[in-house]
């Protein structure tokens, strides 16, 4: 087994044991959830914590094997320490993004590693733009771009309308977040790929508008 692995094995085994022991210890699951008045009260231990708890197994069970699949494409091009730098990098992007948008919302709260797992999802493509998808109930493979620039948008979307119990703003923080930090470890890209990032960077300028224009 090799580094790589472990480092994904270790990630994987932190959410399920914080998870498992959330679902089994509601204060535990209540120290330590994403919650605006808790971390305005000065608990900033949320911020990191609440990415590795989760609602319920099918929660658990998505977000960790999207991390499964996704997480050695990054791997093989990033190394260990970098593929933990975007990871948790993505993860607090994600969780900032949800305190800005939600900073006056006193009993918000959230959990999930969804914002890190984003964020590997975009340095995914952005290392393999190549890279096809094969979704639940689309019998073709989706260019991963196409799938990148849709999850945005829709995060978009969703944040606008609160479409259900959703943390969209965490999952559109945690995408920008592994896009800006894989562009900071992996200045190559600009001169493989520069396309790509221009096209991914779409949806990150239409939220910028939309923020500007008090449209969220």
């Amino acid at each position: 087994m090799g580094d790589f692995d472990l480092v994904l094995i270790i990630i994987i085994g932190a959410n399920i044991l914080m998870s498992l022991k959330g679902f089994n210890d509601f204060s535990f699951f209540e120290k330590y959830k994403f919650n605006i008045g808790g971390i305005r009260r000065g608990e900033q231990v949320r911020m990191l914590a609440s990415g590795f708890l989760h609602v319920d197994m099918t929660h658990l069970f998505f977000n960790m094997l999207t991390l499964y699949f996704f997480a050695p494409v990054v791997l093989s091009f990033s190394g260990d320490i970098k593929f933990l730098v975007i990871y948790f990098g993505s993860l607090l992007v994600g969780n900032l993004f949800s305190l800005f948008f939600h900073k006056n919302e006193y009993h918000y709260s959230a959990v999930g590693a969804s914002g890190a797992v984003s964020g590997i999802i975009y340095a995914g493509i952005l290392f393999r733009p190549d890279m096809s998808l094969y979704l639940m109930f689309i019998p073709i493979p989706i260019p991963a771009y196409i799938f990148g620039i849709g999850y945005l948008l829709y995060s978009i979307f969703g944040m606008k309308n609160r479409v259900g119990n959703i943390g969209h703003d965490a999952h559109f923080g945690g995408a920008v977040g592994g896009y800006i930090i894989t562009l900071i470890i992996a200045p190559w890209l600009f001169k493989e790929n520069l396309l790509m990032i221009g096209l991914l960077a779409i949806p990150i300028l239409i939220l910028f508008v939309l923020q500007k224009l008090g449209k969220l």
